[in-house]
């Protein structure tokens, strides 16, 4: 491998003069853009080329055209730049004093739960700067740099201390312009399409069982990757969605949705906020960990797993 040196890595300049040539395809463009002339872009990207000993453009009276390498080259350096910028803009609105607390959960539970929960926690403290992400898999989650997690499971990831929030209860919801009123009987699912959910594939099998029905053809249906998707298909009448509760109150309280049948199933795993537990005594974790349970008014002994590190 070649020996990095000082004058081989390329300034932040030439990233840019790279980046915006390789969007454009177009020298000129790349100019107007970043408010330099033609022949400055050109010198940058021609020494860029030079310090990594790698062709970046095909040049041709047509115009550019991004090698293998370059068109390789431009995606990371389009990372790098969105990171730099993010750095940038992170530090100029938190202060020297801020630090970043990157959150991750699950699509719906996010967008319908903890943001809400969330709601103030800026104000009260200005110095934590929140990354969310969503995340859909726990293997996702393992593998990035989060530092407190919501997810839905049995409260064991490896290395992780779990805090358990809450049980989940999943009903079955539909438009109300499906269904005149809540079904009589059971086998009333039988003329309606049961909308899928992609994580959760044998849920309405489970859901039949808890009530000591057996019911055919219970895994057709349209599947979607979120519950999010499976509530919207549900609110544009594509179907019956079950879905947890806790996720469709609000459509549930404004008529949105109705709910078809009264049974509530309560499913065997529950919901957790989960942090590595080497992170158990950061002031940061401990501080998103004390609001959200102020938030929930937990005053009670919490449900705590911990998993230990392995040797």
């Amino acid at each position: 491998m070649q020996k990095m040196t000082a004058r081989t890595y390329p300034s932040t300049t030439s990233l840019r003069c790279f980046e915006a040539s390789a969007r454009f395809l177009s020298f000129t463009k790349a100019a107007q853009v970043l408010h330099m002339t033609q022949s400055a872009i050109s010198k940058q990207v021609a020494h860029l080329e030079d310090s990594l000993k790698t062709q970046l453009f095909e040049r041709s009276l047509q115009g550019l055209k991004l090698t293998p390498a370059g068109d390789l080259f431009f995606k990371e350096t389009k990372h790098i730049l969105s990171q730099i910028e993010l750095s940038v803009l992170n530090l100029l609105s938190h202060g020297s004093e801020a630090e970043t607390l990157n959150i991750s959960a699950h699509p719906t539970l996010c967008a319908r739960w903890l943001v809400p929960m969330l709601k103030g926690f800026g104000k009260v403290h200005p110095n934590i700067h929140l990354d969310i992400q969503e995340q859909i898999s726990s293997s996702e989650i393992e593998n990035s740099k989060t530092d407190i997690a919501f997810l839905y499971g049995e409260g064991v990831w490896h290395d992780m201390t779990s805090i358990k929030l809450f049980t989940e209860k999943c009903v079955a919801v539909c438009a109300p312009d499906l269904i005149s009123k809540p079904f009589n009987h059971l086998h009333d699912f039988k003329d309606h399409v049961l909308i899928q959910s992609q994580s959760r594939p044998r849920a309405w099998d489970e859901y039949f069982q808890s009530q000591a029905c057996l019911m055919e053809q219970t895994f057709l249906g349209p599947r979607f990757d979120t519950f999010y998707a499976c509530i919207h298909a549900a609110m544009t009448g594509c179907g019956i969605a079950l879905v947890p509760k806790l996720l469709v109150e609000k459509e549930l309280n404004n008529g949105d949705l109705m709910v078809a049948w009264p049974h509530e199933m309560t499913t065997q795993q529950s919901y957790y906020m989960t942090f590595p537990t080497s992170m158990a005594n950061t002031p940061k974790v401990n501080t998103i960990v004390e609001w959200i349970k102020n938030q929930l008014g937990y005053y009670q002994e919490l449900d705590i797993h911990q998993i230990a590190k392995s040797a």
